[in-house]
């Protein structure tokens, strides 16, 4: 799936507007640094893995906030190419 996220929170990785591709992923094969398409609470974000104990994904943006920690089930896909 490919589509162009809106917003600056992951300025200087993706800027609004880019063409962002996100495939699915084992959740295993997931690292911390890795872009993941995920939910945390109501909102989607295309974030970052910041940190990773067991089963649960710590959600960040590229700004320094943390959005919060969430399991597997709620991400939808790793980004694996960003349009220049």
């Amino acid at each position: 799936m490919s589509f162009r996220p809106r917003g600056q929170s992951m300025a200087g990785r993706i800027e609004s507007g880019q063409l962002c591709t996100v495939v699915p992923i084992d959740p295993a094969a997931l690292r911390v640094g890795d872009i993941v398409l995920c939910r945390v609470g109501r909102h989607d974000y295309l974030h970052l893995i910041n940190a990773i104990v067991d089963t649960q994904f710590q959600i960040a943006n590229n700004r320094g906030f943390i959005n919060g920690w969430i399991g597997a089930d709620a991400i939808f896909g790793k980004c694996v190419h960003v349009e220049p």
